[in-house]
């Protein structure tokens, strides 16, 4: 049995579609982070750095958080091609999945907060996460021009990790026509059912 633990994030998204894709039942335990829910000591137990998503596998026995490390849990516990077993594709995905934790993560987070959350107008921080999501969505689109997914030719848990994030686009300062590239790669993963139905959890 897995349990899953999660809010509608693009960080909680990237674990509900990957089980999706992968076709494994799970049980889902909303965490409301809006009411504090992420602070309850049976959720702090669980991750003690007071973050969703979090998963725990029953079948392990184990329990792990931060979402790049449950994609790369999930894909091995499956040998699924979605994270290659060895060779240059399996770091291909490794590669990109951690410039979407170390980068397009943190960086996009910080442009939603302060171009749609900030209670105060920071024209110095909106300047700066601003340039940085474009130009990240240049490395994004450039990658792109030269293969079908991040890895490479296949699909993979870099994609899966990026997709929620570039999800929120309506959020950008920037139009997501403007990067041709990463709008063709968006398109293609949208019309996914996996990812369809990935996005949709917690439905809450």
């Amino acid at each position: 049995m897995i349990d899953l633990y999660t809010w509608g994030t693009p960080n909680g998204r990237k674990v509900s579609i990957l089980l999706e894709e992968l076709g494994l039942d799970y049980t889902v335990h909303p965490i409301d982070i809006l009411k504090g829910d992420q602070f309850s000591p049976d959720f702090v137990a669980i991750n003690p750095n007071s973050k969703i998503p979090a998963l725990v596998d029953s079948d392990g026995p184990i329990s792990i958080f931060e979402s790049g490390a449950i994609l790369i849990y999930l894909a091995e516990k499956m040998h699924s091609d979605l994270l290659p077993d060895s060779g240059p594709e399996r770091y291909q995905a490794l590669q990109w999945l951690m410039l979407q934790m170390g980068g397009v993560g943190p960086i996009f987070g910080q442009v939603h907060h302060f171009f749609k959350f900030a209670k105060q107008d920071v024209p110095y921080a909106k300047d700066r996460y601003g340039a940085e999501m474009k130009r990240l969505y240049g490395v994004l689109d450039a990658r792109l021009a030269e293969v079908d997914f991040l890895a490479g030719p296949r699909y993979s848990i870099a994609d899966i990790a990026m997709y929620p994030w570039v999800a929120r686009h309506d959020w950008h300062p920037y139009d997501i026509n403007d990067f041709r590239h990463v709008k063709r790669w968006y398109d293609n993963l949208s019309d996914r059912k996996a990812v369809q139905q990935g996005m949709n959890v917690p439905n809450e």
